[in-house]
This record gives structure tokens, sequence and C-alpha cells, in this order.
């Protein structure tokens, strides 16, 4: 028998549901999955990652790639592209990448930054496989990204109208990080950040590439901040709210 998706998501997701629930969740409507997995979320508790300490935190670091950075104006996720870091160290063994059906013809700009052509989506899965997949890879991780701010708003829109759930995940940006560790740095671009690291900057506006090395720069200024005495997600925002 194949499992729903959004089963298996929900199996996923810190063991809060027994298996009796799922087994009453077989031959239900998709509206009655949804509704389910509204109050699934509801119900993560994303305030316990603050009291865990960096060097032990498991984090996902991922990028997203899009047709333009306005959700509520159209623009689609093109690829998510995500690696895990656990104990400080990155896992490129755990990976995560999938292109996202789109339906919308590709700017020039977009071809041209990202690499990407409307022939390369064909075959492409729907943006809500892409997603349930991705959600069932991060399970209960804090979510980490370079300028947070222009995944979040993707998240947000797309879980609203896709499954009408919250976005419920903690991200944190890589920025609050650099800004602890160099406050005096002005360093905005991904690239400018991993040179400035020595870190390779390889497969740059990839999805997976870019995810890769905010992993790297992660790990990086991680230590530092620690060696700062910034021992867990709560001093990070307690320092930034100085």
């Amino acid at each position: 028998m194949r499992i729903n998706p959004l089963i298996q998501l929900m199996k996923q997701m810190q063991g809060k549901i027994n298996s009796s629930v799922y087994a009453s969740m077989q031959g239900q409507s998709s509206a009655q999955h949804i509704a389910f997995l509204r109050q699934l979320q509801k119900e993560v508790k994303v305030e316990e990652s603050l009291e865990v300490p960096l060097n032990e935190l498991n984090v996902v670091v991922f990028d997203l790639e899009t047709t333009g950075f306005f959700p509520d104006q159209g623009n689609e996720i093109l690829s998510i592209g995500a690696v895990k870091v656990k104990g400080g160290k990155v896992r490129y063994e755990e990976c995560f990448y999938s292109l996202a059906q789109c339906n919308a013809e590709l700017t020039p700009e977009i071809k041209q930054l990202t690499g990407l052509k409307e022939e390369d989506f064909e075959g492409a899965p729907e943006l809500s496989k892409v997603l349930i997949d991705f959600y069932e890879f991060v399970k209960g991780d804090v979510l980490v990204a370079h300028h947070a701010s222009h995944e979040k708003s993707f998240l947000q829109h797309f879980n609203w109208k896709l499954f009408r759930t919250h976005f419920r995940h903690r991200i944190v940006d890589t920025s609050f990080i650099l800004k602890i560790a160099e406050p005096d740095s002005n360093m905005i671009r991904l690239e400018d950040c991993c040179e400035h690291c020595g870190i390779s900057v390889n497969d740059r506006h990839h999805a997976l590439g870019d995810a890769k090395m905010t992993a790297e720069l992660w790990s990086i200024y991680v230590t530092r901040i620690q060696q700062q005495g910034i021992k867990t997600l709560r001093d990070v925002y307690e320092r930034l709210s100085r």
C-alpha cells in the first residue's frame, strides 16, 4: 500500500504521533490530511532549540533559487538545496536537492544567474511534493540560510498557498552570526563572506552549491562566537538585542 506523503512527513516529526493515529489517517481526504498537518505544526516546539549548546545543535542549511523576490506577486521557487550540519561539522553526504515544477517562462536574467533553462524542468515534481520531501529531510532541525528573509518569505507563502499551514520552523540567518563575530564587517554577498573566510566559491546561484558554502560559513562562525562566550541560540538573540 502506498502511504500518503503527508503521513510520511508526520512520522518524521519528533515522534509526536503514535502509530494508531497514522492508521486512522489512511483513506481520509487530502483536506483532512492538511487539517491534521496544520494541527501537528502548531504543536511543534521551536523554543527548545534556544537552549541547545551550539556545538551540539543540528541544523539544516538551505537555499532557494526563485524566479524573483516576491512570492505574493507570482514569483516561484525553482529549486531547493540543503545540507545538514551536526555538531558543527558539515555532513556533505547528507544533502537534499530538487528542482520544482515551474510553468513560468524564465527571464534571461534568471537563466544567466542560475544556469537553468525551461527544458531543465521537464518532469520536475510539483512544488507541493518537493516541500514535503524537504520537510521530511529537515525533520525537527533548525533551519539556517544566508540573508534568510528571502527563503522565509517564500516558505511562508507557499506553505499557506499549498497546505493552508503556517510555517513553524525556526530559521537562523547567518548574518546574525557574522554580526556578532565581526561587528565592524559590512560584507553582504555570500561570495564575499566565503572569500573572506577562505571558502572556495563553487556553483554560485545553484541551490545546493549555495547551501554548502553557507554551511561552511556557519560552521566557521559558530566556532568563533563560541570562543566569545556565545553558547546557545538564546545567547545569540540576547547579544543581538543589546
